[in-house]
């Protein structure tokens, strides 16, 4: 690999995030001593990769493009490598009713929910449709735009009469929320990577990262801004529940078709039972980030873990 791009930025909400996971992996590949060239996903881009074509991309794009899949189809067209799930898996992944729905199937515990179009609140009536959500998912929920990260657009709503602001909130940033049993528990991450084991090849849980956030909301600036957040690594739960988190997380990873790496989103509630969220196609990367965390709690070195992903794009 003489020519690998590191492909960060965007237009999506989590511009600024993903600028910053960019810087991250470049320096690490570098350290690796992998000859890296960082690029924005801009008007320039497919010009620069057709002129001097990579030997692969390493996307750290967060958000819409990012992580629907639709930038991953235009490597595919330009016949280049890249890091991470292909586009099915990714538009699977992105849409969070979808996934959760997959993982379900595959046997995994997930929140009750409903997912809304703005449209249904307009065309049915706001109060009705919210009174119908009330009575069959009670409170305290968490209500979450149907597609994105860094948790734009979340909100608990823990009184009746704070869901309505929370739905203005959410469809701010998409127009579709999805409403969520809201499950009180330990909030964890797990980090699933494909690398070479005792067994092979093949998906590797990583140590679980617990989330203490100062407020209480793991939010946008809870993520993002050293200090507003305490982390631990491994997480501190029982060690039964850290085994169904990972198994958890593996399940997550291979019923949605995802390559490469991975992080899963869960909750470990009161009496150990593990609750899938989310998961996300294209972790962050910064130094406040989980997978990065994880990495180190696992004693492997971010670069290295980059370069061997880089790899397996190849076989």
């Amino acid at each position: 690999m003489n020519h690998v791009v590191v492909l960060s930025g965007g237009l999506s909400y989590e511009r600024e995030v993903s600028l910053r996971s960019g810087r991250r992996v470049t320096e690490a590949l570098r350290g690796a001593g992998v000859e890296v060239v960082p690029r924005d996903a801009d008007a320039a881009l497919l010009g620069l990769l057709a002129a001097d074509p990579p030997d692969a991309v390493f996307p750290v794009l967060h958000g819409a493009a990012g992580e629907d899949g639709a930038i991953r189809d235009v490597l595919e067209l330009m016949g280049i490598p890249y890091v991470g799930a292909r586009p099915d898996a990714c538009r699977a992944a992105w849409d969070k009713p979808t996934a959760k729905a997959l993982v379900r199937a595959a046997g995994l515990n997930t929140p009750a929910s409903v997912a809304l179009p703005k449209e249904i609140f307009h065309d049915l009536g706001a109060s009705v449709v919210l009174d119908l959500v009330l009575t069959k998912l009670g409170l305290p929920l968490f209500v979450k735009p149907s597609r994105g990260g860094s948790a734009l657009g979340a909100a608990v709503v823990r009184e009746a009469r704070e869901l309505s602001a929370a739905m203005v909130g959410c469809f701010a940033y998409g127009d579709t929320a999805l409403i969520e049993q809201y499950v009180s528990g330990t909030e964890i991450a797990v980090s699933v990577v494909e690398v070479a084991g005792e067994g092979g090849v093949g998906p590797t849980a990583l140590p679980a990262v617990e989330i203490v956030p100062e407020g209480g909301l793991y939010d946008y600036t809870a993520r993002y801004d050293a200090g507003g957040t305490e982390f631990f690594t491994p997480a501190r739960i029982p060690a039964a529940a850290a085994e169904a988190a990972a198994e958890a997380a593996l399940t997550a990873h291979e019923a949605l078709g995802l390559r490469h790496l991975s992080r899963t989103d869960l909750i470990v509630d009161g009496v150990g039972g593990v609750h899938f969220l989310e998961v996300n196609v294209a972790p962050g990367m910064t130094a406040t980030s989980l997978l990065p965390l994880a990495v180190r709690s696992a004693d492997l070195d971010l670069g290295l873990l980059c370069r061997d992903l880089l790899l397996r794009c190849f076989l």
